[in-house]
């Protein structure tokens, strides 16, 4: 980025900003290592190159927040990439467990897959050598299978003890419930979920040939360049049957959706959902799971649930994805409005630097953060989401996310570099611990603004 040249229109800097999750990684011996920024603009879909993390300070808050005892998932801070497998192959559709650290110095000579680097791991919870399930986790976990259980799910009751992280293994129906795509009446659910992906592939049947109509022809060519790009890091989804599986969703979507058609960011939105029902059948190293070795059925039930999911998510934020994305705008002006009120000192930053929101928040708008943060704390992240809705309370996380980050905006003193924060920063080593803080500190600042508007205002 130069100062002579800022976005006039929003398709621009979406042309114009960098993405997430492509990253220049190397491997030396092991361990992970990132290759620094260049000074040159970075291209449309080029990720943040991420360093070290400095821990968040915890905020003094209420028993109702989140803590980090909540969470269900061991966070892993070890740049050692020490995920090896004890055999190369997944055994009756589950994934072989990885080797324990004392085997790393076998590294090179075991069988292994891909080693994926640290930023990209999905699976941040009950992985091997973690301790055992505290007692704490155990009673969470009983409390969701009992609401689970009941005839009729008391939403309300699912939603407060979602907002503190949901176990992994109840977070698939949990979602699908919370997403209002199951019913809360327990004998019904079966019948409407045969109900709801019959009606999906009929979709596929009536609309799917279309793709090289002359009115479908630029909305198809789209999706397929982006698909490689939805997190190349990730094993999992470079592999073309998980890629024809996300151009399907896509393209029915768009085809569903004129007001907005396919705009760029939706096909991040579908990772998330994918990841939590697949991992109804993969216990480990989700990111490297082999598609292809689950039934046919299971393979079509996972992605028409994550049609319905995605869908039922953007009926609540598709304004932000209409023409011109007025949804986004609204939301980066009230970031704005927020942040001149609680750090007046990062608000005058940016002025003096010239830097404006819309430079660096469009992409935490339209992508729901997950360009600026690994998949795992996105999951994390979506959990309390789940919970409190996606559109309004986004705005104090990205508030939070930023305020985070407030003593290395203050020290970058030009545009270039405060830019280059802005679109780089470094949550490579988060898991739920940080995700957590985020949620507590956004909670806070929905409650001391979001009932009092005037408080943002000027």
């Amino acid at each position: 980025y130069t100062k002579s040249k800022k976005p006039s229109t929003f398709h621009e800097f979406a042309r114009s900003t960098n993405d997430a999750w492509d990253i220049d990684d190397e491997e030396d011996d092991g361990m992970f290592s990132l290759k620094q920024p260049s000074s040159s603009p970075v291209q449309s879909r080029s990720m943040p190159h991420t360093s070290c993390v400095k821990l968040i300070k915890a905020p003094e808050d209420t028993e109702s927040l989140p803590r980090p005892l909540d969470r269900q998932e061991s966070i892993s801070t070890n740049p050692v990439l020490d995920r090896l497998d004890d055999e190369s192959g997944p055994a009756n559709g589950r994934v072989i467990k990885s080797c324990s650290d004392a085997q790393l110095n076998k590294q090179h000579s075991l069988p292994v897959r891909p080693v994926i680097p640290l930023v990209a791991r999905i699976s941040d919870q009950n992985s091997s050598g973690a301790p055992p399930m505290t007692v704490r986790e155990k009673t969470r976990l009983d409390k969701f299978k009992q609401l689970l259980a009941s005839p009729n799910t008391d939403l309300e009751e699912l939603r407060k003890h979602s907002w503190s992280g949901i176990p992994r293994e109840v977070r698939p129906v949990t979602w699908r419930l919370l997403s209002g795509y199951l019913p809360a009446n327990r004998e019904r659910r079966d019948l409407v979920l045969q109900r709801k992906r019959e009606e999906y592939f009929g979709f596929i049947e009536q609309y799917y040939h279309s793709t090289t109509d002359e009115n479908h022809r630029d909305t198809y060519r789209q999706i397929h360049i982006d698909i490689p790009r939805t997190n190349p890091l990730i094993p999992l989804f470079q592999q073309p049957l998980v890629q024809e599986v996300f151009e399907r969703i896509l393209f029915i979507w768009a085809i569903r959706h004129p007001a907005s058609g396919y705009v760029q960011g939706i096909n991040d939105l579908v990772t998330p959902f994918f990841v939590v029902f697949l991992s109804e059948f993969v216990e480990e190293d989700v990111e490297n799971f082999e598609m292809a070795s689950l039934p046919q059925d299971t393979q079509r039930n996972i992605e028409a649930d994550s049609f319905w999911c995605m869908s039922k998510l953007l009926d609540g934020i598709q304004d932000n994805y209409t023409f011109a994305q007025p949804g986004i705008q609204i939301k980066v002006k009230a970031l704005e409005e927020l942040v001149s009120r609680i750090d007046e000192d990062v608000h005058v930053h940016f002025q003096k630097c010239e830097v404006e929101y819309l430079q660096f928040a469009f992409r935490w708008m339209n992508n729901l953060l997950m360009r600026e943060l690994p998949l795992r704390c996105t999951i994390r992240l979506w959990d309390t989401y789940q919970s409190e809705g996606f559109s309004h309370f986004h705005l104090y996380v990205c508030a939070a996310f930023l305020i985070k980050w407030r003593k290395e905006i203050l020290s970058m003193l030009d545009f270039q570099s405060l830019l280059m924060l802005l679109q780089n920063l470094p949550t490579i080593h988060w898991g739920n611990e940080e995700v957590g803080l985020l949620l507590a500190e956004a909670y806070r600042l929905k409650y001391m603004f979001a009932d009092a508007p005037s408080h943002y205002k000027r």
